[in-house]
């Protein structure tokens, strides 16, 4: 079964805990702090996999979580880190966080190995805590936390140029005919359920990617029939190959059949109406009477913007001529495939440097600071402890918090809160 859209939740491995242990031999009662470092947690990785063309896979599996990584050990033992998790994907698959839509990734071109989720670093043992005023440190520092999202994974075909047209018109026969395809071939009403893809090969070793785009029907871009679940294969293709039936087999307007699709095209995608079109007038074997009255009606009404070329895909009539100028309008081209930019980075707003920290003023005296950094700062920061506490004050100050609360007027032994804590405020 074709599946070209999933939604799953991923997370990374959360960063394994420091230790606190202090060296007890014979003879060394009171041996100094050697509590090893936590392992870091797993990635979570996405790889293209050249023998994968659907998201079948991720029908039955929703979550997908990397390993924590092991809390230190005693003797300076630093814990395990957790294995990466790695998924793999279909080229041309996109990767967009599912609330907003906004890409996380596109898995094409360069983009073979990403990493989307990093995990989190290990914490650090209470051997990096003794100082000369502090010798027995009871304090380990936790491992970073894991990041999470939800995701959705949408396949948009890689390929040169899009064949589309009415079904029923001939793309599957031509398609079997010029690359090494192999798409089910009927005299049915309905339209193919998958995209096919194929490569035509052409004499020094010229070829290009060939797919044929399903479900273009009217009322496509409005989600009628497949058509809104295959436009998208469409948007990664630089050459469109109108395919009409010239001889009006089933009684349609090959003429108002391309101006149809082209309507649709533009009502999901104006900027699908910028690529480079060409008409490939098929079934001229069938046609009865003058054929080349008929071309000359189509090339009447769009040449010389879009070029005609009367072909027959059972026959191997003017097939060609047709291919060798679509190489010549891709050679236009770089050969590298569109690839869509990355919108939003998962360790951005997850670690909150989108929305740093909001202070504001409750009552007279009393204050409170929140913020997703700060919270996660708190997580691995033991605020009891005096090196603890002078690391949250400098990052108070470091990040413009306390010059914000003396804005808002905070004196001497007022009170602010943070996340369950309160302190007292001092110069």
């Amino acid at each position: 079964m074709f599946a070209d859209f999933a939604k799953i939740f991923i997370q990374s491995g959360k960063g394994g805990d420091g230790h606190v242990s202090f060296r007890r031999e014979l003879y060394i009662p009171n041996g100094g702090p050697n509590g090893g470092d936590g392992g870091k947690g797993g990635d979570v990785i996405f790889e293209v996999d050249k023998g994968l063309n659907t998201l079948y896979e991720f029908r039955h599996k929703h979550n997908y979580k990397a390993e924590p990584g092991q809390e230190g050990g005693k003797q300076n033992k630093t814990g395990k880190n957790g294995a990466d998790l790695i998924i793999r994907v279909p080229e041309g698959t996109i990767i967009r966080e599912a609330e907003t839509g906004k890409i996380v990734a596109d898995m094409s071109g360069k983009n073979q190995r990403v990493i989307v989720l990093k995990g989190g670093r290990g914490g650090k043992g209470n051997q990096h805590y003794a100082t000369a005023t502090m010798q027995v440190p009871k304090y380990a520092q936790p491992g970073q936390k894991s990041m999470e999202l939800n995701v959705t994974l949408e396949l948009k075909s890689i390929a040169d140029v899009g064949l589309v047209g009415f079904p029923n018109v001939g793309k599957s026969t031509l398609l079997s005919r010029v690359t090494n395809a192999d798409p089910k071939i009927a005299n049915y009403h309905f339209t193919t359920l998958n995209p096919n893809l194929g490569v035509v090969d052409l004499d020094g070793g010229r070829g290009f990617v060939i797919a044929d785009i399903p479900g273009l029907i009217e009322g496509a871009s409005e989600g009628v029939g497949l058509g809104h679940k295959f436009l998208k294969h469409i948007e990664r293709t630089k050459v469109i190959i109108h395919m009409i039936d010239a001889a009006s087999v089933e009684g349609r307007d090959p003429i108002a059949d391309i101006k149809a699709i082209n309507k649709e095209l533009e009502a999901y995608n104006p900027e699908l109406l910028t690529r480079p079109q060409v008409i490939a007038a098929n079934k001229i074997d069938a046609i009865y009477g003058d054929t080349n009255e008929v071309i000359d009606k189509i090339k009447a009404e769009f040449e010389p913007e879009i070029k005609v070329f009367p072909i027959s895909a059972v026959s191997g009539k003017g097939l060609k001529e047709l291919l060798f100028y679509v190489r010549e309008m891709l050679d236009q081209f770089d050969d590298a495939p569109t690839v869509y930019e990355q919108e939003y980075n998962p360790e951005d707003y997850q670690l909150g440097i989108e929305l740093p920290y909001t202070v504001e003023k409750i009552e007279d005296g009393l204050y409170s600071v929140e913020g997703p950094r700060i919270e996660r700062m708190l997580g691995y920061t033991n605020i009891d402890s005096e090196k603890g506490f002078m690391f949250f004050q400098n990052f108070m100050k470091d990040n413009g918090i306390l010059e914000e609360l003396e804005n808002l007027g905070i004196e001497d032994g007022d009170t602010v809160k943070i996340y369950g804590h309160q302190f007292d405020y001092y110069k």
